[in-house]
């Protein structure tokens, strides 16, 4: 991937965790100020696809679950350490690929970081399911972070693709 000029990528990284900040924290008034999820129980969006909620304590799938208020705090000083680094990551970043992930983590670990200070907890709420099999709830900056992950990865192999390629162009053939 080529290198982007005059920070181009790292605008499109900061737009992209803005736009993520503005659809998690927008969603989740919504679920909770709007649809009441807390008290009207579960909304069927689809056959596949229903909104139920779940205050999540925890880190990604509802591990390492923290009722105390200490516990809470450090989830929410490790969301700001995540969320301070990633963002020196992507001032750092002059790749469009890898700033924009870097743009939907920044955005994920803000949004989550929110609910952790003033709610308490991860607003969770979008639960995918086929027949019996549920995936988890998740929300918006969940799946920001999940895309950014497959993104870097993508970034990962396409860049060494292009670095066995450039490699092999560059050696004599005997």
């Amino acid at each position: 991937m080529p290198r982007m000029r005059d920070g181009k990528a790292r605008l499109i990284g900061l737009v992209a965790a803005i736009v993520v900040l503005v659809m998690d924290q927008g969603s989740k008034f919504y679920a909770l100020g709007v649809l009441d999820l807390e008290f009207s129980g579960p909304v069927t969006i689809s056959p596949y696809i229903d909104l139920v909620l779940v205050w999540n304590r925890g880190i990604s799938y509802g591990l390492f679950q923290q009722n105390a208020d200490l516990g809470r705090y450090l989830l929410v000083a490790l969301s700001a350490g995540a969320a301070i680094g990633f963002s020196i990551w992507l001032w750092r970043s002059r790749r469009l690929l890898p700033a924009l992930a870097i743009g939907l983590l920044v955005g994920g670990a803000i949004g989550n970081g929110i609910d952790r200070f003033f709610r308490g907890a991860v607003v969770d709420f979008i639960l995918l399911h086929w027949g019996t099999w549920n995936w988890y709830v998740f929300n918006i900056a969940d799946a920001a972070i999940v895309a950014a992950v497959a993104l870097l990865l993508s970034d990962s192999w396409l860049g060494n693709a292009q670095l066995v390629k450039t490699s092999a162009e560059k050696e004599p053939s005997l």
